[in-house]
């Protein structure tokens, strides 16, 4: 085991057992601290001096690079136990990530450095920009015209990243209140993946959310269903959306939209006891990060986690299918 395997474990097993993001994050830091470390030995005198080291990372540092299991992760695995095992398979087996920006829209990053941490960093062999779409004005949603231009950035950005990653082109398109689109149905049809999310008047009542969403999902060009409730559980919060999520979920897995686990702290969405209702309707589910940096790329393994907690496997999870079976699912629904 290496350092980074090391510092990442700990990460997720304190997501596993309801650490704060602010401790979680701490050893994703280090662990992009010690990526490009050489192999070896490493001091925690020594690793201590690497920016967003401190003490205790540097002692996992230590022991990793001796070879040895560090005490800290030793410690967490034997109180997790075989179900928080079963989360770290999934997370190690996850191909992509549905759901990420840039800075072309409310993103903070460049296209290339988002696409560059997903390989590199994450070890995806893909990921889907989903830049917003216009209505969402507040965010730099992409107007057609710009969403063109995005899908030529792209196909340069691919052209540099070499043949062991590719990153897809998406949108995160606005459901709009009568359950249509929020871009050029052409251009719809030219995206690899389509990710579909209300974002607005979130208090609608459950009868015209309920029709909203399922003429969303029912939709062939949509392919995920984002943050469903639309919930913040952080701060001052947001309440989540009413609809009648058994009619939700079950046009989901009728027409084989995928439900998003999304992976922000801040939404967590959807809640856990939709998260078992989508399940139970046999709903395809992607474990997104939702990420506008490419720090937050981590944050997917809290949804691994929690996908992990209600028993789903790989297979039910489109974020660890290969690139080829992805698309595959894709052209059948158009």
């Amino acid at each position: 085991m290496n350092p980074d395997e090391a510092l990442r474990k700990i990460a997720f097993l304190l997501e596993w057992r309801g650490a704060s993001p602010y401790r979680v994050r701490a050893f994703h830091t280090a662990a992009d601290a010690v990526r490009d470390l050489p192999a070896g030995p490493v001091d925690a005198a020594q690793a201590v001096r690497l920016r967003g080291v401190g003490p205790v990372t540097a002692d996992v540092i230590a022991q990793a690079s001796a070879g040895a299991v560090p005490d800290y992760l030793a410690r967490l695995e034997a109180e997790s136990g075989p179900e928080a095992r079963a989360g770290w398979d999934l997370a190690a087996v996850s191909t992509g990530d549905c759901h990420v920006h840039s800075d072309w829209s409310d993103g903070g990053s460049p296209i290339e450095a988002m696409a560059e941490a997903a390989r590199s960093a994450m070890g995806h062999q893909w990921a889907v920009l989903t830049d917003h779409s216009p209505r969402l004005t507040i965010a730099r949603g992409l107007s057609p015209d710009r969403l063109r231009r995005q899908l030529a950035a792209v196909t340069a950005v691919n052209s540099r990243m070499g043949p062991d990653f590719r990153l897809l082109t998406g949108i995160e398109c606005d459901i709009l209140d009568d359950g249509s689109l929020d871009q050029e149905e052409e251009l719809l049809d030219q995206l690899d993946v389509v990710v579909a999310s209300v974002h607005s008047k979130l208090r609608s009542e459950p009868e015209p959310m309920t029709a909203r969403m399922v003429a969303a999902v029912r939709n062939p060009r949509v392919d995920v269903l984002g943050h469903c409730t639309g919930r913040i559980v952080t701060g001052r919060g947001r309440p989540q959306s009413r609809f009648d999520a058994q009619a939700v979920f079950a046009a989901c897995a009728q027409a084989g939209t995928a439900v998003e686990i999304n992976c922000r702290p801040e939404r967590r969405d959807p809640p856990d006891d939709l998260l078992l209702l989508a399940a139970a309707a046999g709903c395809l589910f992607a474990v997104d990060t939702d990420a506008h940096a490419p720090e937050q790329l981590h944050w997917q393994s809290s949804g691994y986690a929690r996908a992990a907690r209600i028993g789903l496997g790989a297979d039910r999870l489109i974020t660890t299918w290969p690139l080829e079976r992805l698309l595959a699912a894709r052209g059948g629904r158009q």
